[in-house]
């Protein structure tokens, strides 16, 4: 009797097409993923080194027809001064309002309510995005 063989003999001729596919698609996979976990890296960088700076709005209450107290949450580094700037709508999403807020208090979380004064009664208070002041 003869033995049956399964398959081509190992090495006999070279590696077969889907091991070469497979180490492609490895590869392929591997460089891929170094990629994408560099761009995550690289924008998570760009977005902790540009936030030196933030905020959050945490309640707001509507005065009179042209003032509006807000309740705002400031986070910076102790050093900087930082500049906040609010903008207030009204019922049919025109702005009525708009200030710049600074604050220079030497603390790195600040709790503070400012006033913004608008030109008719406001129904949304927006924050519209925090920096570092411009220095002189």
């Amino acid at each position: 009797m003869s033995a049956v063989r399964e398959g081509l003999p190992e090495g006999r001729y070279g590696r077969s097409a889907d091991e070469r596919a497979d180490r492609k698609l490895k590869i392929i996979g591997a460089a891929l993923g170094v990629l994408l976990l560099s761009v995550i890296g690289w924008i998570g960088w760009g977005y902790i080194s540009g936030q030196s700076v933030s905020a959050e709005v945490i309640k707001f209450q509507v005065i009179s027809d042209t003032e509006v107290k807000v309740h705002l949450e400031v986070r910076k580094e102790a050093s900087v001064t930082g500049v906040c700037s609010l903008s207030s709508q009204d019922e049919g999403h025109g702005e009525v309002g708009r200030a710049d807020f600074t604050f220079a208090q030497p603390e790195g979380r600040v709790d503070e309510v400012v006033t913004l004064k608008t030109t008719r009664r406001a129904t949304m208070i927006e924050l519209v995005g925090c920096q570092p002041a411009a220095a002189h």
